[in-house]
Order: C-alpha cells, then sequence, then structure tokens
C-alpha cells in the first residue's frame, strides 16, 4: 500500500512539469486527421488554399492525392489513379491544380473545384521538386536523371497560364532535389544532392552560375529552406542528419549543426525565427538566434518515415504526414505553432 502511495505521489507531482514540459514545446499537437486505406508508403509533399481552407497531400506511393479541410481537420476527397504525385501548385486565379506526376512523366493539369483532369505537360520521366515564381507564372519543375538513366537532370520551364513548357535547362548531374527561387532576383538555388553541392541557376539566363560543394563528409542534401532577408540558405543532409546554414551570396558555410535524419521538407519561419526539419520519428526546430548563430529549440515527437510536412503560417500551423506502418493507419497531424 505505502508502495502504490509513493507512486501515486511521484506521479502527481511530476504531471505538471511534463504538462509544463509540453507547454514549453514550440509545437503542440492539436488535431489528428485519419486517412484511410492508404497501405504503407511515403508522402512527399503538401499545398494550401489558403482561401479555400484547404490543403493537398501527395500520396505518392499509394498513387493518391489527399485533400483536407483546414476548418474542420478532415479528409474531404481522395483524387484516385494519379500517378505517383510529388509535388502540387494550386493556381485559385485560374481553378486549376497542376500535379507534378512522377511515373506518369507529366505535370497534369486538374480543375480545382470538380477535380477533373483538363490537360497535361509532358516531361522526363521521375519528376519531382517545384518551385513557382509569381511574377512570371512559370513552374520550374526537376524531373529526369536517375530513373531517365541520364546522367543529368532536367529542370523544365512551364508557364502556368498557357499550360505550355518552354524550355528544358540541363544540369550536369543525375540527382536533383529540393529547389527554391529568390524573389528579389533571378537566382534559383538547387540541391545538387548527386554531387553533394548546391547549386546557383540565373532563371534569365537558365544556366548555372555558381556550384557550392558542402563540406566533406555532408551528404545527400534533400531538403531547402530560404530567409532571403538575412541571406541564409538552409541546406539538410542525411548522411549524416545535419542543418548547413550557407550565405546565399558566396556559398561560405556560416552554421553546421546535428540534425534528425532523413529530413525531406525543411521550412523557415520569418516571424518566430525558426527552422522546422521533418525528419524519421522527430521534428526538429532549430532558433536562429542571429544570422549566423543557430541553437536546437526542441525534438518534437514524430513517426517512422514521418518526412513530410507544410509549415502555414496564415493558420499558425505545422501539418505532418504519418504513412501507414505496422498495421497503424495514415494520419497528418496538425500542430499549432508555440511562441
Amino acid at each position: 500500500m505505502k508502495r502504490i502511495l509513493s507512486t501515486l505521489f511521484i506521479l502527481l507531482v511530476s504531471l505538471p512539469i511534463t504538462l509544463a514540459a509540453q507547454d514549453k514545446a514550440p509545437l503542440k499537437l492539436v488535431a489528428t486527421i485519419p486517412l484511410p486505406g492508404l497501405k504503407d508508403g511515403d508522402f512527399d509533399h503538401f499545398a494550401p488554399d489558403i482561401d479555400g481552407h484547404r490543403l493537398f497531400l501527395t500520396a505518392e506511393e499509394n498513387d493518391k492525392l489527399e485533400v483536407l479541410d483546414t476548418s474542420t481537420n478532415k479528409l474531404i476527397r481522395t483524387m484516385e489513379d494519379v500517378k505517383a504525385p510529388h509535388a502540387i501548385l494550386l493556381r485559385n486565379d485560374l481553378k486549376k491544380l497542376f500535379v507534378v506526376e512522377g511515373d506518369a512523366s507529366a505535370v497534369k493539369i486538374y480543375d480545382s473545384e470538380s477535380y477533373k483532369l483538363l490537360g497535361e505537360v509532358k516531361v522526363s520521366i521521375d519528376a519531382d521538386s517545384i518551385a513557382y515564381d509569381p511574377t512570371t507564372s512559370y513552374l520550374y519543375v526537376v524531373n529526369g536523371g536517375r530513373e531517365a538513366h541520364t546522367p543529368y537532370s532536367l529542370i523544365s520551364v512551364i508557364d502556368t497560364n498557357s499550360s505550355k513548357k518552354l524550355r528544358d535547362i540541363k544540369i550536369d548531374s543525375n540527382h536533383i532535389e529540393a529547389i527554391v527561387l529568390e524573389k528579389s532576383g533571378p537566382r534559383l538555388f538547387m540541391n545538387i544532392s548527386g554531387k553533394n553541392a548546391v547549386g546557383v541557376m540565373d532563371r534569365n539566363k537558365s544556366a548555372l552560375t555558381a556550384t557550392w560543394p558542402l563540406p566533406p563528409g555532408d551528404k545527400a542534401n534533400v531538403a531547402m529552406a530560404f530567409d532571403e532577408g538575412n541571406h541564409r540558405l538552409f541546406v539538410v543532409t542525411r548522411t549524416p542528419g545535419k542543418l548547413i546554414v550557407l550565405n546565399s551570396d558566396t556559398g561560405k558555410v556560416v552554421a553546421n549543426i546535428p540534425a534528425v535524419g532523413f529530413v525531406d521538407d525543411a521550412a523557415f519561419d520569418p516571424k518566430n525565427k525558426r527552422i522546422y526539419l521533418a525528419g524519421d520519428k522527430f521534428v526538429d526546430v532549430f532558433q536562429q538566434k542571429d544570422a549566423d548563430h543557430y541553437s536546437l529549440l526542441g525534438r518534437v515527437p514524430g513517426s517512422f518515415r514521418a518526412k513530410t510536412a507544410i509549415l502555414v503560417p496564415e493558420l499558425n500551423r505545422y501539418y505532418l504526414a504519418v504513412p501507414h506502418h505496422e498495421g497503424k493507419e495514415a494520419e497528418v497531424r496538425v500542430f499549432e505553432v508555440q511562441p
């Protein structure tokens, strides 16, 4: 009896500490959205529809695109037979969804209200990452490389107003991952994963202007985010798990910090000065003290291969896609960003 009372006392005493620790976490779980009917397999990317209260999620290895309601935190539609979807662009003004479908070797165009197929723009196999320039309405799409059995990759430029491909830009590597655009200038940054380097491309010239090698031993750079105001590029490697901060003007490494492994999505939060990295079993949140100094603010529990996530600042929400695993249903975890 004394042992039981002692145990209860310890639990009661520790409970406020545990709750306090949760309250101090940078992300607070507020909802979970079940995704029934999915088998084991990775997700790839999200895309938000702020005005329409929707969130799109590519279930890459299930050949499906999930549509979520951000007001009710419910699944409202599943688009079937989407061939290995990777990335999504919503043009709300055109009421069109541009879906990069790797196995279809195309960017498929759907009506964003009826979800009916309207057309497609052909690209090479294994089309994946995208970046969108709202000033020109151009969509930049990574494709080709390893699956195409070529020593080079392509960045295809698609005019989303006319739904036409304008050109292919050849990059001398068979593996390109994330790409991000500079808003104040013509540069496009890319993870040249096949060379463990970062590439800098001039969008006006459609050519690389610089290649910045990563520090020796840092490999498999997949995710990328950009703090344009402070001229800092955030590059995340998988081998080993690292957050590498580069001066985006010179390519100089200003910080190199251990991080969660297997990251696929990185996001910079300019309001709270944080970087969110979604990886295997955890989400790492780093605090930007100033442009050159960073520290791990918190490690939030994730799940097996839960490496797909998005920060939606307008909603103060961070969404994490959790794949089906060992009989447990796939889901999206909704976190509230804590100040």
